[in-house]
């Protein structure tokens, strides 16, 4: 009979012992996914773009005789924030053994894109926007420049942002790591594409 009860006390032990293992591991993984989404705001990466604006508008007797041609060019900046929202990581995206520690983080998303009319600058030697019975107006300026901007937008994929936005958050989280006391750190993506609602540049053929 006291057999049975040693028995039965020491798998009670064991299983006891293998909840309060469990429990601290879940709680040592919450600890770390709150430090980490504490440092979402700082796993952002800011990048400028500098984009050519150019046009022309031509004037013709008929469709084979060219009158004359008015040109624009300016210069123009994008400003691109890109980033990834640490607050979506949960508990399953993280696995802990000992001084060891693996992540999977979110996709590089671009967290705010502006093309800010203030850093429009015309260049007047190459820009002739008066030519015989030809004028290129404040209207036709702004469709160059909407154009451009879609432009910039749906090439944002091959300017190396995610690249460098993972780079930087890999970096900035390793130290996070490795000052919690975790000596080997393995940081991976869920994807590899930047998350962006990309623009179709629609032509006035297509809306018709």
């Amino acid at each position: 009979m006291e057999k049975h009860t040693i028995n039965g006390l020491g798998r009670l032990l064991f299983v006891l012992l293998l909840l309060l293992v469990s429990g601290c591991k879940k709680d040592e993984r919450g600890l770390v996914v709150g430090k980490i989404q504490r440092a979402s705001d700082l796993a952002t990466t800011e990048f400028t773009v500098d984009k050519i604006v150019h046009g022309t508008k031509t004037k013709k007797l008929s469709w084979f005789i060219k009158l004359s041609e008015a040109r624009f060019l300016a210069y123009s900046q994008a400003k691109i924030k890109a980033g990834i929202d640490l607050r979506e990581i949960g508990e399953q995206d993280i696995e802990i053994k000992e001084k060891r520690i693996v992540l999977r983080l979110p996709a590089v998303k671009v967290i705010n894109f502006s093309y800010p009319p203030s850093s429009f600058v015309e260049d007047t030697l190459i820009s002739d926007t008066r030519a015989f019975l030809n004028t290129i107006n404040i209207e036709d300026q702004e469709e160059f420049f909407r154009q451009a901007e879609l432009d910039i937008r749906n090439n944002l994929e091959f300017m190396g942002i995610v690249e460098t936005t993972q780079e930087h958050t890999r970096t900035l989280l390793t130290r996070l790591l490795h000052s919690l006391g975790y000596e080997e750190v393995f940081i991976s993506f869920k994807s590899n594409e930047l998350q962006i609602d990309k623009v179709e540049l629609v032509t006035e053929t297509e809306k018709k």
